[in-house]
């Protein structure tokens, strides 16, 4: 069984709730990714704030200002799986959720990893890649 550590990224990039936005747009354009998770004091994951929700909850909805955080456009709660997970359960609940990125923890529940599309697609994983945006392109809500 092929767990989600072998395809992580390990030690993302993340912020706080009340890291300002342009702060976590930033992180976005150094780490070169679409997501950054939020975590409380205890490295502990709230949600994440995408390039899109700061496009669509922020910008387009003219709230964007000096004093916007990454608690103003974070989707929680946040999905997570532990470390030691199988890559099966970790694309079935993306395929569930429709989402494309999820939050690997460790044992103490801390934020340790993420896995994402582009990881399964880096990882030679082509038929769980397609078969996750299969599923998570589809209109509709999650399950």
């Amino acid at each position: 069984m092929q767990t989600v550590s072998s395809v992580m990224t390990p030690n993302p990039a993340c912020c706080r709730i009340d890291t300002p936005l342009h702060a976590v747009a930033r992180l976005m354009i150094d780490h070169d990714c679409g997501g950054i998770p939020v975590v409380d004091m205890d490295g502990k994951p709230l949600g994440f704030v995408t390039d899109r929700d700061v496009a669509v909850r922020i910008v387009a909805a003219g709230r964007f200002d000096q004093n916007t955080v990454a608690g103003d456009a974070m989707s929680a709660p946040c999905k997570t799986v532990n470390a030691d997970s199988s890559l099966y359960d970790c694309t079935n609940l993306m395929e569930i959720e429709k989402i494309r990125r999820v939050a690997i923890v460790d044992g103490d529940g801390r934020l340790s990893g993420i896995v994402s599309i582009a990881d399964l697609a880096r990882a030679g994983k082509d038929a769980a890649t397609a078969e996750v945006v299969t599923h998570v392109s589809k209109p509709g809500l999650p399950h």
